[in-house]
This record gives structure tokens, sequence and C-alpha cells, in this order.
């Protein structure tokens, strides 16, 4: 049997990248996943490739959208399943300055990042209050350390990690966890040209991180499926940091190292 056989998750960001990764471990466990996109063709691909593994039902839809919640619960509902799990994996990243960043670059970062995420996690409590249940959060690094030209992004992130704290605290009396994963750099489709082509990137995120490589969507998959699990069963409020070590100090050794 698979670590979340049988387990209903839902899924947002599903179509590429880290939540395409999630949903190929997920559904590889036994877990029926709920999959979430804005764009119906990566998220078909997503359904394709899990296809054999477990079930994925694909649901196109817009984090930002208020209407969101209720077409996930009529998705359930029509399905005949009960929500076990979230995973808040959709995201927006870039920025710069604060100087640079108008009032409507921030409302756009918070409303995606922060706002969605709320949003979705108060009705998943509400369906998982008298049985239990884990809400994921896809945090950042960045939620710990300030990141150059990246002021709203750092803001919503460290919301993420803030709201985790607050609603481990607030439903872990009625067994529902909230935790959440700190990515460092993952090469995903997003960021591979810029990894191969921009020599400051590497030498920032590879040259001074311990395990001297960037994160694969499949590093963020496995830390997932851990926190999940029953083997996470005692775990919750944490922000794990899943980062090569990026965070302890970037510092560059010798060379004779």
């Amino acid at each position: 049997m698979g670590r979340l056989q049988d387990r209903t998750v839902v899924l947002t960001g599903a179509g590429m990248g880290i939540g395409r990764a999630i949903a190929l471990r997920l559904t590889a466990e036994g877990a029926w996943v709920l999959a979430l996109d804005r764009q119906p063709g990566p998220l078909a691909e997503t359904a394709a490739l899990c296809h054999g593994r477990g079930r994925l039902v694909p649901l196109e839809g817009d984090v930002t959208d208020p209407a969101l919640p209720a077409a996930i619960a009529s998705a359930l509902a029509d399905h005949g399943r009960r929500w076990d799990a979230l995973v808040n994996n959709a995201g927006i990243g870039g920025g710069g300055m604060a100087e640079a960043t108008s009032d409507d670059d921030l409302q756009r970062y918070l409303e995606v990042n922060v706002k969605a995420v709320f949003r979705l996690s108060r009705a998943a409590v509400g369906a998982m209050r008298g049985r239990g249940g884990v809400i994921l959060n896809l945090a950042s690094i960045y939620s710990f350390i300030g990141a150059t030209g990246s002021a709203a992004y750092s803001t919503s992130k460290a919301a993420v990690a803030g709201l985790t704290r607050q609603m481990a605290t607030d439903y872990g009396p009625e067994g529902i966890r909230v935790v959440a994963l700190a990515p460092g750099l993952i090469e995903t489709p997003l960021t591979a040209e810029r990894i191969r082509t921009e020599a400051w990137r590497r030498a920032i995120f590879i040259e001074q991180c311990p395990l001297r490589r960037v994160g694969q969507p499949e590093d963020i998959a496995s830390a997932a499926l851990f926190l999940l699990s029953d083997e996470a069963s005692f775990i919750t409020g944490e922000v794990l940091r899943v980062d090569g070590g990026w965070t302890l100090g970037r510092y560059p050794r010798p060379p004779e190292a």
C-alpha cells in the first residue's frame, strides 16, 4: 500500500514544475488528487503523466477566484471524496526593490501568494473538522531572509510562514496539521534558462550552497510526501527548508576546501 493510499489531496499549481512533481509523487503513493491549474494545456499534460499511477482529476481554475473553494467542494462531492489534505503550491515570483514596486504590484503578490492560500486553507479546515487533515503551504527561503530586489515576493512568503504557524496553533487541537516547505533555488521550466545563462546566479546559489547544486522539483515532492504522510504525524507549525543548506551561511569555501 502507498503511504497516501486513498487519501484525497487538493493540489494547486499542478501544471508544471514543482506542482507536477508533487502530483506524480502523490499519485504514485496511492493518493487521489484533485489537481488545479489556470492553464489547461500543462494541466492536461500532468494528468497524462499521472495516468496509471493513481487517480488524478484535473480542475481548471485560478486560485485568486473567490468562487474556487465552492468549485473544489463541488468537484469532491461529485466524486464522493472527503478532503484529507491541501497543498497550496500555486504562486508567483520575481519582483523588484520597494521603490520599484507599485501598490498594484504588491497587491498582486498578496492576492496570489497570501490571500489565495488563506482562502483555500480556510475552506480546507472547514471540511477537515471532526476528522483531521493536513495543510501544506509552499513558502520560500525568502520567508527567512531578505531577497535582493524582491520586496513584494519576500513579504508575501514571510506571510505564508506566519500563517502556517498561526493556523497550526489554532487547529492542532482538532487534529489538523499545518506545515510548510521553504524551497531554495529549484530548477523548473521557469528557472532553467536563467540558471544556465546567468553566471552570478550560479555563483550565489550553487557555489555558496553546501550541497553545491540547485534543487530539483523531485526534491520538493519528496519532502511534501513526508509532511503529508503519517510519518510526520507529530509535526505541525514547521517551515521545512529544502535548500541544500543554502540559508545556513552563504560563504564560498577557499579554493583548496
